[in-house]
């Protein structure tokens, strides 16, 4: 008998013990990669939705989070938003109208829901926004983004302020005479009043895509500790003037 080709039993053990502890390599890795669990909606109505989502930045998140849904009305209440201008236009121009990033009833409609997510929240998880509706000119209103709170910090990002487009592809803008120049930009600045409790703002986006994401890091506690209280909310009644 050829010894080169024979098989001892202890050659069938060392195969097995390697085919087990690669096989659990396998299963380990396979777990490890699973994908992110899917959205979780908290709130459906038309073109609205409020969901939890995975977030990036989980290892910083507070939550679940305990805010009032009157706290938050009060927080939206004093986000401001403007169009976003350069030195030549400001020149001309002067500086943009600041307006509030939020009307009476698109809070009333996020303000308990907003609340209902942060109570739900896991540390991995934000809350997204996105309120649309259609306008009286037959175009798509949007305003969109979304919520963390980290510590003593609430983060509100915003990537549409009341953006008006068409519900479907519209070609017409990019049918000019040159030069092909924007009416408009569609780019804006955002900021929390009283400044004194922003404690931060980022903007990023996308490179070579016109998105944008405006985030404020606002010292919540600070805030609420001083600011006029809007009540109601939890009944889903007006916020007064």
């Amino acid at each position: 008998m050829n010894s080169a080709t024979s098989t001892t039993p202890q050659n069938y053990t060392w195969s097995i013990k390697g085919l087990l502890f690669f096989a659990g390599l396998t299963i380990l890795a396979g777990c490890a990669t699973q994908p992110a669990a899917a959205p979780k909606a908290i709130y459906e109505s038309g073109l609205n939705t409020i969901r939890l989502e995975g977030d990036p930045d989980s290892s910083v998140n507070s939550h679940p989070a305990t805010l009032t849904a009157t706290e938050i009305g009060t927080l939206l209440r004093n986000v401001r938003v403007w169009e976003r201008r350069n030195a030549i236009h400001r020149l001309f121009s002067g500086d943009a109208d600041r307006t509030r990033a939020f009307r009476d009833e698109e809070i009333v409609l996020l303000a308990p829901h907003l609340a209902k997510g942060l109570a739900q929240a896991t540390p991995a998880q934000r809350v997204r926004f996105r309120l649309s509706h259609a306008t009286d000119q037959g175009e798509e209103e949007t305003t969109a983004g979304w919520l963390s709170v980290r510590g003593n910090i609430l983060v509100l990002a915003l990537s549409e302020v009341h953006d008006r487009h068409s519900p479907g592809p519209d070609i017409s803008k990019y049918d000019r005479q040159m030069p092909n120049v924007p009416e408009r930009s569609a780019a804006f600045d955002a900021a929390f009043e009283p400044e004194e409790y922003l404690a931060k703002v980022s903007s990023g986006g996308r490179l070579f895509a016109p998105d944008q994401q405006e985030e404020l890091h606002i010292r919540y506690r600070e805030a609420l500790a001083a600011l006029p209280v809007y009540p109601g909310l939890e009944q889903g009644r007006q916020l007064r003037p």
